[in-house]
């Protein structure tokens, strides 16, 4: 399954999402500037080895992203997705790279991984500040969290975290712009998912960003597996790179 760029294949690609209120399947192809950024020769073989399953082409041309665009890669992780956002948005473009300073805390390969990507890459911007007390850029036209929303509910945390950092994200986006959530399915109504199984379930993730002032725009079955019976933890080698993902597509209301 591993394909070093698929530009063909995207360049032929494309994505089907449910458009909420539109009554059926809306179609968007995956725009040149995406293509591009895939094919970029400078990605790592392992970030492109992982493209076939992860849709990063497909996912960012539903969250809109175009060049010249300001971009956060909320809780960056190892930089997959902002190696593509910083190619993508290209030199007029900005990605902050988002890493926890808790996360860095707890282990210091985040701080490693968020300091490598940002040197190679000039339009990549590294923010660490603490998720407790987020504080990121305004006008932003994209903020996109991958496999991580649910982090913000472990037990760590205070309770209203999540509130807080979907206020923050709100409020530092352009009116217009795109909150978009990829995350592993948890079945419905179990609370203690992400600390146990790093889960969560999506009607939470949807209530809470809504409450935030965000509208629902569209929703993605790209990632679902209906085989993940959402039992797991995710990093259980029985389920781990195969499990059910939502992609959830929120606007803030111009």
């Amino acid at each position: 399954m591993a394909r070093k760029h698929g530009v063909s294949a995207l360049a032929a690609g494309l994505l089907a999402v449910t458009a909420l209120g539109a009554g059926g399947a809306a179609l968007a192809e995956v725009p040149p500037a995406i293509q591009k950024a895939l094919a970029d020769p400078s990605r790592p073989a392992a970030d492109t080895a992982r493209d076939a399953a992860r849709h990063p082409g497909e996912i960012l041309a539903l969250a809109g992203v175009k060049p010249g665009d300001t971009v956060v890669d909320y809780i960056m992780g190892g930089g997959y997705f902002t190696r593509i956002l910083s190619a993508a948005v290209g030199p007029k473009g900005v990605v902050y790279a988002y890493q926890p300073a808790e996360f860095i805390q707890f282990k210091a390969q985040y701080g490693q991984d968020q300091k490598a990507v940002a040197a190679a890459l000039p339009n990549v911007k590294p923010l660490n500040g603490p998720l407790v007390g987020l504080d990121l850029p305004d006008n932003l036209d994209v903020v996109m969290t991958v496999q991580n929303y649910h982090d913000q509910h472990l037990k760590l945390f205070p309770a209203d975290l999540t509130a807080k950092a979907n206020a923050e994200i709100f409020k530092s986006l352009k009116p217009g712009g795109v909150f978009l959530v990829v995350d592993h399915a948890a079945n419905a109504g179990a609370a203690n998912a992400p600390d146990t199984q790093h889960r969560i379930d999506v009607a939470q993730v949807k209530q809470e960003v809504e409450a935030a002032g965000f509208k629902l725009e569209a929703e993605s079955p790209l990632l679902a597996n209906k085989d993940d019976p959402r039992t797991a933890n995710v990093f259980d080698p029985s389920i781990r790179g195969k499990t059910d993902q939502f992609v959830l597509k929120f606007r803030k209301p111009k």
